[in-house]
């Protein structure tokens, strides 16, 4: 089964023309002159409005249009590294990953200091289940830059992939420092696509409680705890005696969730998937 890729582009997007959104925790990518939004007082020309519009179309998810869009721009201004990105954002979409990745690197090699798509194309590798390259691909992006939350929580996805299971906890930690709601949030922004699909979604949640507990933030520590305990983890009761635990094991909301039994059975999570 292929994996979800979440991504959205909010109102402030589309205000901004063809600027990235930007996400908490993260700094928007500076853009070259060819890709500055038009000042407020100047008028709208043809060609930002048509970025618009491909902009819109991705919002709306009609995915093949808004594709079709940005390759009618990118025609006309073969370099521009942000309308390439966009353009493999949307085949991805769509679940040409040929095609997303051939833009993604058509992206990168129109702009090596661009960095988001380096991460898109991480993501690629990632629903290939090639985890090598797309840790690869997400430590040179943060090799440009080091303040993107999403692609440290990218690393960490990867690295869990790989069963690298302490650089996860690493890279998961550092994506909470920069964005403490980067595991809450339903979407990505502007131009970077986050990952929110594992193989293993017990182990994993049980994972980020851990990234939670260690920063002392017991909500969302026992809330992914419930979470890996629901989901069939058998071993979420480790939680009594890993020292990543220490801050938050004796929390009613923790002790409440290790003292109850998981909500589904193996059989019952069986019949009932959903």
């Amino acid at each position: 089964m292929r994996s979800a890729i979440l991504f959205a582009i909010p109102l402030a997007l589309f205000c901004a023309g063809s600027s990235a959104a930007q996400q908490p925790g993260e700094n928007p990518e500076p853009s070259t002159p060819s890709q500055s939004a038009p000042s407020a007082e100047a008028p709208i020309t043809p060609r930002a409005t048509a970025e618009l519009r491909a902009d819109v179309l991705m919002a709306r998810k009609e995915y093949a249009d808004a594709a079709n869009a940005y390759v009618q721009i990118l025609n006309s201004e073969p370099k521009n590294a942000e309308i390439a990105n966009k353009i493999g954002i949307a085949y991805q979409q769509l679940g040409e990953l040929n095609k997303s990745e051939r833009y993604y690197k058509k992206s990168i090699k129109a702009d090596k200091s661009f960095a988001s798509p380096l991460n898109n194309l991480g993501t690629v590798e990632y629903e290939k289940k090639h985890f090598g390259k797309s840790i690869s691909l997400y430590q040179k992006a943060l090799g440009l830059r080091t303040d993107m939350a999403t692609v440290y929580s990218n690393l960490g996805y990867a690295y869990f992939g790989n069963k690298e299971y302490p650089q996860a906890m690493d890279a998961f930690g550092k994506a909470l420092a920069l964005d403490p709601a980067i595991f809450d949030r339903k979407g990505s922004g502007g131009t970077i696509v986050q990952q929110r699909t594992t193989t293993d979604p017990g182990l994993f949640y049980f994972f980020v409680a851990k990234s939670f507990a260690l920063a002392g933030d017991v909500e969302h520590a026992a809330h992914y705890l419930k979470l890996a305990r629901d989901d069939g983890y058998k071993d979420f009761l480790n939680a009594e005696t890993d020292p990543a635990f220490a801050k938050v094991i004796k929390d009613p909301r923790v002790r409440e969730v290790l003292q109850k039994p998981p909500a589904y059975s193996d059989e019952a999570r069986k019949s009932n998937p959903n």
